[in-house]
């Protein structure tokens, strides 16, 4: 039976099968974590003034990290022309992480990583950087001192996480500051992504937008310059 509008009239097939388009994009992240970079992108999505928010989508979903590719295919295969697909992972200890990197790129999608973990870009909030090898010691680091800063115990978790970065910490500093760590990589020769700490990858331009708003421009193009 025919679904029926508001009115009771019957909807058209045209009408039963259009679906909303976001003006801005619909960016699919397909992550390995539990939940910190879903987090993050749920409060970076949530601080957009709301004509911004109206017009963009970031869906974040988890999977295991041998499977982001072909989940990020899987999810992209459906109205294909409107998702942009990301895979955002940690270099960790996965074994065949520049392999990951190059398939997914070779695929049409884009890669964003942290080395060793997210957590080394949220340091850039609070000023620095520092050179951390294993991942359970920058997470445990930066739990001390998102303490000390906010005054809060550090929660990959936590959904006000984007929140309090930006209230105690500074972006703005933090995208130089990755853009910085990005450029050194680079004077060192340091060009396979398991040697880099992050990459920076922007997802879109201002071209691309028609964009006439200096801070229209800015809630964009942030989206994933975390990926230095």
């Amino acid at each position: 039976m025919a679904r029926k509008d508001r009115t009771g009239n019957r909807k058209t097939r045209d009408q039963r099968t259009a679906r909303y388009i976001p003006q801005m994009g619909y960016y699919l992240v397909v992550t390995d974590t539990e939940a910190t970079e879903r987090c993050y992108f749920t409060g970076l999505h949530d601080s957009l003034p709301e004509n911004i928010k109206k017009k963009l989508v970031i869906k974040v979903v988890e999977t295991k990290t041998q499977n982001l590719i072909q989940k990020c295919l899987e999810m992209t295969a459906y109205e294909a022309q409107y998702r942009i697909p990301w895979i955002v992972f940690d270099r960790d200890q996965v074994p065949n992480f520049n392999q990951i990197v190059k398939e997914a790129e070779k695929m049409g999608i884009s890669v964003g990583w942290s080395n060793p973990c997210f957590e080394i870009w949220m340091f850039a909030y609070f000023g620095n950087m520092p050179a951390i090898q294993e991942s359970w010691t920058c997470c445990s680091r930066f739990g001390e001192l998102y303490k000390a800063k906010t005054g809060q115990d550090y929660s990959k978790a936590d959904a006000d996480m984007y929140k309090r970065l930006c209230e105690y910490g500074d972006e703005d500093k933090a995208l130089q500051i990755a853009a910085q760590k990005h450029a050194q990589c680079l004077r060192e020769d340091k060009t396979i992504p398991s040697q880099m700490e992050t990459l920076r990858k922007p997802m879109v331009k201002a071209k691309d937008l028609n964009v006439d708003n200096t801070d229209r421009y800015r809630f964009i193009i942030r989206l994933f310059n975390l990926n230095y």
